[in-house]
């Protein structure tokens, strides 16, 4: 309950300090932020995804490779 009071209050002065009739105005500056920030967040998601990319080949290599193991191991019992 407590969360959900405080995001409402901090959506609530995000609105109040962007509005431009209001006396923060500080909608510049925000649009400045937002336009700087964005090619820094594009790196940054990019590298995330290449290391969860990289990790699903090395998963699924892996479970080929356990997959392969079981399948010797069930043809040797079989024998």
């Amino acid at each position: 309950m407590v969360s959900i009071i405080i995001g409402i209050i901090l959506i609530a002065f995000t609105v109040f300090s962007v509005l431009p009739s209001c006396p923060l105005a500080w909608g510049p500056e925000v649009i400045a932020f937002l336009k700087g920030m964005a090619p820094v967040l594009a790196a940054f998601v990019g590298l995330v995804l290449l290391f969860i990319g990289a990790a699903d080949i090395k998963d699924k290599k892996e479970a080929k490779k356990e997959e392969k193991e079981a399948k010797n191991r069930e043809e040797t019992e079989n024998k």
